[in-house]
C-alpha cells in the first residue's frame, strides 16, 4: 500500500499532513508514505489512488472519494488545486476514484494523527 501526501510546508493551514508523515512512517513502516509537490503524476500510482491532504470545510478528519468533491468554476490557474485535478484525471479515464484521507486545517497534530491512524488501520484490514 502506498499513500501520496500533500500538503505545503510555508502555509501552516496546508502542512499537517507533511508534519504526520515521520510519525505514519513508524506506526505503520509496511506504507509507502510518498511526499509529492506537485499533481502531475497522480495517475501513475494507479486507478484509485490513496491520498492525505488537508481539505478546507470539516471538523474531523474522514475519507472523501471523488464522488464527494464539489465541483467548482475554474477562473484562473490557482483555482486549480487536488480536487479539480482529481476530477479531470477521472474525466480524462486516468483514474477510476481516489481515496482522499481528509484531515481539516483546524485541528492540532494529535488529535489528527490518532484520528488518521485509525482511518489508516480500517484501510489496512
Amino acid at each position: 500500500m502506498r499513500i501520496l501526501v500533500f500538503g505545503n510546508p510555508l502555509v501552516e493551514k496546508d502542512s499537517l499532513p507533511l508534519k504526520l508523515v515521520p510519525e505514519l512512517r513508524t506506526l505503520f513502516p509496511s506504507i509507502e508514505f510518498i511526499e509529492c509537490s506537485g499533481m502531475e503524476d497522480i495517475a501513475s500510482y494507479g486507478r484509485r489512488p490513496l491520498i492525505l491532504d488537508t481539505v478546507q470545510g470539516i471538523k474531523e478528519p474522514c475519507i472523501i472519494h471523488i464522488a464527494d468533491i464539489q465541483k467548482q468554476k475554474v477562473l484562473s490557474m490557482h483555482d486549480c488545486d487536488l480536487g479539480f485535478n482529481l476530477l479531470l484525471l477521472k474525466k480524462l479515464k486516468k483514474i477510476d476514484d481516489a481515496v482522499i484521507i481528509a484531515v481539516p486545517m483546524n485541528i492540532t497534530k494529535k488529535a489528527a494523527l490518532g484520528k488518521v491512524k485509525r482511518i489508516i488501520a480500517g484501510l489496512k484490514a
